[in-house]
């Protein structure tokens, strides 16, 4: 019987996955620019829909949760696949990825965040009151951003979108300790199952306090959790007919576009529960695209890049946005003129996390996981299919 981690090494990249995910990291960064450069101010407010307007500048939480359920689609399924079953996980070869993949770019970041910090650089120190720099860093190293933010107030947009990485990285510290102690499939997936359902209860509990409520553990956690049923589902039911995948993919296509594009309208019916018919509508796209995804969609290359680049992208973006906007500024165009800064920002940041991930977090990462060869039975080169 083949190896199941030799069989991963030979899955290719799925490209429906990869457009989501650059459909995300797409979002959260025109909603940055957004916050600066609002297109409802710009000449576009005058030929397309303000709903359209707001869809493409105010989805960047929106985004972060779609992230999170194709984060635990991705990380579960891949398990799956290179250990056979979640029950058989390897704890410590399962935290080597993990580590490989996150702390390249996010030492990286924190250095070069600290240094602007350090001169003095606009839109880079932190100045609010019982907030540091050493803090940060330990909330950063502590995987409790999150928490410190909700605390304290937001940090400076650099250090902000850490938030979102906290709460992924505590889940994934416990998971493979939760797969190995149930066992049990069904009881694993029942666990999971509360966890995702709870999403619009904890977000409710959390009302009073908005950044804690948008970045709280609970509610990102079950959207991870969803991911993760879908990835179990994808691999119990891989029998199931390609009908019921492309029905999957519209079901969780026309579910995703209505939030994005009517949420206030959701929101007035059933509140909360809005952010459990996104990612639900998420999950049944990921199941559905776990086959019918293989097919790449012409004319999407460039956002799938984006996908490919999500991490790298995720992180460095705001590097783009600060000096796109600044330039702007001090240039004195009128924000009728807006909307054009959109494309120094948007492929300012795609280059920039393509550089990233060339020059540094690729090396890296193949050397650290180069070094887990042994106990990883990993044949040294990065996985063809996606990097987790």
């Amino acid at each position: 019987m083949a190896n199941p981690q030799d069989a991963t090494a030979r899955i290719p990249r799925n490209p429906g996955i990869d457009l989501l995910r650059g459909l995300s990291i797409l979002l959260v960064v025109l909603h940055h620019i957004g916050l600066r450069l609002p297109l409802k101010a710009s000449a576009l407010a005058e030929w397309l829909p303000k709903r359209l307007l707001a869809a493409l500048n105010w989805n960047g939480y929106e985004a972060v949760f779609v992230f999170f359920v194709l984060s635990g689609f991705l990380i579960a399924g891949h398990s799956i696949r290179r250990w056979g079953a979640l029950a058989r996980i390897d704890v410590a070869a399962f935290y080597r990825r993990r580590a490989a993949r996150i702390l390249p770019c996010l030492v990286l970041l924190v250095v070069v965040l600290s240094v602007l910090h350090l001169v003095g650089a606009a839109d880079y120190v932190i100045t609010r009151e019982g907030q540091s720099l050493g803090r940060a860093i330990l909330a950063v190293a502590g995987l409790h951003l999150n928490w410190y933010e909700g605390v304290t107030g937001y940090l400076p947009g650099g250090w902000d979108v850490l938030w979102s990485l906290s709460i992924e990285e505590v889940f994934y510290l416990g998971f493979p300790l939760l797969c190995l102690g149930v066992r049990s499939e069904r009881l694993l997936l029942g666990l999971l199952a509360v966890l995702a359902l709870s999403l619009p209860m904890t977000r409710a509990a959390l009302e009073g306090n908005e950044i804690w409520q948008e970045k709280a553990y609970l509610p990102g956690m079950a959207a991870i959790a969803t991911g993760v049923i879908a990835a179990m589902v994808a691999a119990r039911w891989s029998a199931r007919p390609a009908w019921l995948d492309r029905s999957l993919v519209l079901a969780g296509a026309l579910g995703l576009a209505s939030v994005l594009l009517v949420e206030g309208w959701w929101w007035s019916w059933i509140g909360n529960g809005v952010m459990l018919l996104l990612t639900i509508s998420v999950a049944c796209l990921a199941i559905g695209l776990d086959r019918e995804g293989r097919r790449a969609l012409p004319g999407t290359a460039w956002l799938r890049s984006f996908g490919r680049l999500s991490y790298e992208v995720y992180l460095g973006h705001m590097f783009v946005v600060f000096a796109v906007v600044a330039l702007w500024k001090a240039a004195g165009i009128a924000p009728y003129w807006s909307f054009l800064a959109y494309v120094p920002g948007v492929l300012g940041s795609w280059a920039l996390g393509a550089l990233v991930a060339r020059a540094w977090s690729l090396p890296w990462e193949r050397v650290l996981r180069q070094r887990s060869t042994t106990s990883d039975s990993d044949p040294g080169a990065r996985p063809a299919f996606a990097r987790d």
